[in-house]
């Protein structure tokens, strides 16, 4: 019974002395990576990712870009007897660059850089006050043919505009999302004419 009790008192020293070296060594490691983990995390920060005039450029225009194509949908949106058909495409353009809207602006903050461009850059595709005041007036078929005729040109004028981004950019991120405006935005083209083509 001695011998056991010894043998307890055994394992529990050196139970506590490794719990203590564990701790020990925990708090020497952070002391001691501190500077390594400052500097990891300053690599990391999102304003150090790379990006070049061209990636801040295409964020400044792609967002003014993408809130016309929001507003546009939005406002077919809000009219009766439109179809099912033209109301589930409004409804995926609105809540596919809604989100792309706030992912551009983030990387703008990143990169501090300014949310508006510093110059006044053309903007392919983009409607004139005329054609937008047209689409809020009509309604029915004609409002339909409208939003689709409008919304052809401006994903037109998207696409030129990732494609410019995926040539020209840098930064991962930006680089991803053009991409993926050229592919998104080329199928909705495609079914946007075979609607136009069916009224």
């Amino acid at each position: 019974m001695l011998k056991k009790s010894n043998k307890l008192f055994a394992v529990g020293i050196a139970l506590t002395a490794s719990l203590t070296l564990a701790a020990c060594s925990n708090t020497g490691s952070a002391g001691g990576n501190a500077t390594p983990s400052a500097d990891a995390s300053a690599s990391s920060t999102p304003a150090a990712a790379p990006h070049n005039e061209a990636d801040v450029m295409f964020a400044q225009m792609m967002m003014p870009h993408h809130s016309q194509a929001v507003d546009m949908s939005e406002m077919l949106l809000s009219k009766e007897g439109i179809s099912e058909e033209v109301t589930t495409l409004a409804t995926d353009i609105s809540a596919a660059q809604g989100p792309e809207i706030e992912q551009l602006s983030m990387m703008l903050e990143e990169w501090g850089e300014d949310q508006e461009a510093a110059m006044d850059h053309s903007m392919n595709g983009m409607m004139s006050e005329e054609e937008m005041s047209a689409l809020e007036g009509a309604s029915g078929t004609e409002a339909e043919r409208l939003f689709l005729e409008q919304m052809i040109a401006h994903h037109t004028g998207a696409i030129e505009m990732a494609q410019t981004e995926v040539e020209d950019g840098e930064n991962p991120d930006a680089l991803a999302m053009a991409e993926n405006i050229v592919s998104s935005q080329q199928s909705e083209i495609d079914l946007m004419e075979d609607l136009l083509a069916s009224r």
